[in-house]
């Protein structure tokens, strides 16, 4: 199962040590650092074909970002670019993965081994980046014990009270929650009890840390209501969301998505 290239950005993200303050330690908005793994991406594939440089708008066209946005989140980093030549691509790769600390691998135990932890301990993309999966965690009888391939060795799946071990053996950084969310809380937890600082959570639900924890929330239901979201304002042009009953009357719609009753206009 292909894994879009976000979720390896996220991990990229959370690679990188925040503060809550909306800024990285360097004084890089958290908004650029959310960048910089696109960049990394679009410019390791041109690496790879080939060319040697780029200017800032045919980078900035192809990572989808304005050419001006680009040449500011660049800025932070420091002064690569030549004027009338552009980027050197290897160089400006480099600086970024070191930027993002992806010029040393970093150790990411899995928790939750249902059908997304499995796609996810599976995507070969991951270990090109900068990212070894370490260790498997799983609460279920029947998949504790159990071989899971990741990339060319195996790994066992661990039960949850061996987690500060897992961590602790294979010196995982990174922890991915891939649970449901009614454990996940203590899925986190165990994971900031055992030393994790940077969190990655596919559960639906919003995690309680510690203000030194960087949490990178991925939730794709999130994503989907977004996009439906732009497509009914697209089918819709007056912007007008309500859709009209009789008496001008109109029906509210609960949290679980049941139809409530009926309100005065």
């Amino acid at each position: 199962m292909p894994l879009p290239d976000s979720f390896a950005e996220s991990f990229a993200a959370s690679g990188r040590a925040t503060g809550s303050s909306g800024t990285s330690g360097r004084g890089i908005p958290e908004a650029t650092v959310a960048r910089l793994p696109v960049y990394h991406r679009v410019l390791a594939t041109m690496a790879e074909s080939g060319t040697v440089t780029i200017s800032s708008e045919e980078l900035a066209a192809a990572c989808g970002v304005t050419s001006a946005k680009l040449r500011k989140d660049l800025s932070y980093l420091g002064s690569y670019g030549t004027r009338g030549v552009g980027y050197d691509v290897a160089f400006l790769t480099y600086q970024i993965a070191r930027e993002l600390g992806l010029t040393n691998p970093w150790g990411v135990v899995v928790v939750g081994l249902g059908n997304l932890g499995r796609a996810l301990v599976s995507y070969r993309g991951f270990a090109t980046r900068g990212f070894t999966v370490v260790g498997l965690v799983d609460s279920h009888p029947d998949i504790i014990g159990t071989r899971v391939q990741v990339g060319d060795r195996e790994l066992s799946v661990r039960p949850p009270e061996d987690l500060a071990h897992v961590v602790s053996e294979g010196d995982a950084q990174i922890g991915v929650i891939t649970t449901p969310g009614e454990v996940a809380q203590d899925v986190a937890q165990r994971l900031v009890n055992a030393g994790v600082h940077s969190i990655v959570n596919f559960a639906p639900v919003v995690l309680s840390v510690p203000d030194s924890v960087e949490v990178r929330k991925v939730d794709l239901a999130v994503e989907l209501q977004v996009l439906a979201f732009h497509e009914q304002r697209r089918r819709q042009p007056s912007g007008s969301v309500v859709t009209p009953l009789d008496a001008g009357r109109h029906m509210s719609v609960g949290s679980d998505g049941s139809d409530g009753k009926a309100m005065n206009a």
